[in-house]
């Protein structure tokens, strides 16, 4: 028997943008479950992909559309038999989407209402917005090149935004969990102990696990890394050097960062630092 590691391809595009990347993955993997920062949009290429999300257990097949929100934890994994499966994601901090509303549509609080789309006229756009950052991320570096990709991505995010998309509600969540996972928040570099957690919120240290995991998609330990990780990816992006990005994530040294960055975002943490060098306008 094989004791070889599932097939998993996964590239990370530049963009002309500082907040907006896109990754094509191919792959075979299951993902654990985790969240992004980032708002997600992109096209499943091929194959069939199942997945917890936000909404429950969903299914999508080849040329359907994927869409995630900041925070929202999901998993995936093959589905229908499919040994892999290919999508193409483009990434959008928080930021960027709002500047895309204008003053009839903010968009600060906003959320795309399904993780699962089926939309011919939109999935045309997002074809054509990836295409483009793949031709920019080549090489084809002129102002023109940038406004068409530019063009392409305001197309995508004005169709999101007026046929898939609606005002977030607010999180219904215990206060003391939110003020646990904010002390968390407040210091990746020296979290407090589970103790102090449980006592802050007034539970137990089994309660707090088990209602924390509930609220969050995860218990404490795993969103603290998951935070580390987006930490080390802003800091890469902003120059950071792998190791100085390591040190200040709070990871004990870079293999521990590149671990758990790779396996949160299905890419390395040197391929993100060139991808990001690669962003930058010259």
């Amino acid at each position: 028997m094989s004791s070889s590691a599932p097939h998993h391809l996964c590239r990370v595009i530049a963009s002309p943008w500082p907040g907006v990347h896109s990754v094509h993955t191919d792959s075979a993997r299951s993902f654990a479950r985790h969240s992004h920062a980032s708002f997600g949009i992109g096209v499943l290429a091929q194959g069939a992909h199942k997945s917890a999300s936000g909404r429950g257990q969903v299914e999508a097949c080849t040329g359907d559309l994927l869409a995630s929100n900041p925070g929202e934890v999901h998993d995936g994994r093959p589905a229908r038999g499919e040994t892999a499966r290919r999508w193409h994601m483009v990434h959008l901090e928080p930021e960027v989407l709002a500047s895309m509303g204008g003053p009839e549509r903010p968009a600060g609080d906003v959320e795309w209402t399904r993780p699962v789309i089926r939309d011919a006229r939109l999935r045309a756009v997002l074809v054509r917005l990836l295409q483009r950052l793949d031709s920019w991320d080549a090489g084809r570096r002129t102002d023109a090149d940038a406004l068409a990709c530019e063009e392409s991505l305001v197309q995508a995010c004005g169709l999101m935004l007026a046929h898939h998309a609606n005002v977030a509600p607010p999180a219904d969540v215990d206060r003391g969990l939110a003020q646990v996972r904010e002390r968390i928040a407040d210091d990746l570099l020296a979290p407090p102990s589970l103790a102090e957690l449980a006592a802050m919120a007034g539970l137990g240290k089994y309660q707090l696990l088990r209602r924390f995991a509930a609220a969050y998609g995860m218990p404490p330990h795993a969103w603290l890394l998951q935070q580390r990780a987006e930490r080390a990816r802003c800091r890469i992006r902003a120059g950071d050097t792998l190791a100085a990005a390591a040190l200040a994530s709070g990871f004990a040294d870079q293999s521990h960062m590149t671990r758990v960055f790779a396996r949160h975002f299905g890419f390395t943490p040197g391929a993100w630092q060139r991808a990001a060098t690669a962003g930058r306008l010259q």
